[in-house]
C-alpha cells in the first residue's frame, strides 16, 4: 500500500477538519491514510473517550461522515472508505 501525501488523498481534509472538531483529545487523533487497488483507506484512532462521539447514537454520525466521503470519492472517480480502530488499553 502506497502512503503518498496525505493532504492530496481525496477526503483527508474533509475528515480530519470535521474530526479535530468533534472530539476533545485532538492530540490522540490519529488518520492514517493509504491507497491501494480498491481505492482511499482512512484508518481513524481516536480517545476512549471520544470514541463514542465519532460513533454517534446508533451509529448515526459515522454513517454520515461514510456517506460524505463516498460523495467525495465519488467526484474523484475514487472509492473512499472509512475504518475505525479501537482505542489502545494502556
Amino acid at each position: 500500500m502506497a502512503t503518498p501525501d496525505a493532504e492530496n488523498i481525496p477526503g483527508y481534509s474533509f475528515l480530519k477538519y470535521v474530526l479535530e472538531a468533534l472530539v476533545e483529545d485532538r492530540d490522540q487523533l490519529h488518520i492514517d491514510p493509504s491507497i491501494d487497488q480498491l481505492g482511499v483507506l482512512l484508518t481513524v484512532r481516536v480517545s476512549d473517550r471520544d470514541m463514542g462521539k465519532l460513533i454517534g447514537k446508533n451509529g448515526q454520525t459515522v454513517k454520515a461522515l461514510r456517506t460524505l466521503l463516498r460523495l467525495i470519492g465519488g467526484a474523484t472517480s475514487q472509492r473512499v472508505n472509512l475504518k475505525i480502530l479501537e482505542p489502545q488499553k494502556p
